[in-house]
């Protein structure tokens, strides 16, 4: 993988690129990961420990239940989150941050901070 963009122009003034990447690189695999909306935030919410879905929910104010459900949903399928039904009738679960998914506090930790930095 080329670590700069090399571009050529044709005879006819087209650009094109000579040696394009052929395959996501890491930052659009991992963006495919964290890149949807409010996934760092839930990541974060569970750095603590684990939280039940209506706790998470009133945290992540603006965030719809069944939207925050599909994130979760996405998120257990990839591994970064872990679900644990607590009680069948009324269906009460938590959700926990894995080890896999702890990997990614760093880096989120530096994009709140250069967010605050940055008043954006």
């Amino acid at each position: 993988m080329s670590t700069s963009l090399k571009i050529t122009t044709d005879h006819n003034g087209q650009k094109q690129a000579i040696e394009p990447c052929l395959e996501p690189c890491p930052i659009e695999r991992g963006m495919r990961l964290l890149g949807g909306k409010w996934k760092g935030s839930i990541l974060w919410h569970l750095k603590d420990g684990p939280v039940r879905f209506n706790d998470l929910a009133r945290q992540m104010a603006g965030a719809s239940k069944k939207m925050l459900s599909q994130r979760l949903q996405e998120m257990e399928e990839v591994g970064l989150v872990k679900r644990e039904v607590l009680c069948d009738r009324p269906i009460a679960v938590t959700y926990e941050i894995t080890e896999f998914g702890k990997t990614a506090l760093g880096f989120l930790k530096e994009l709140k901070n250069w967010a605050q930095e940055h008043q954006i």
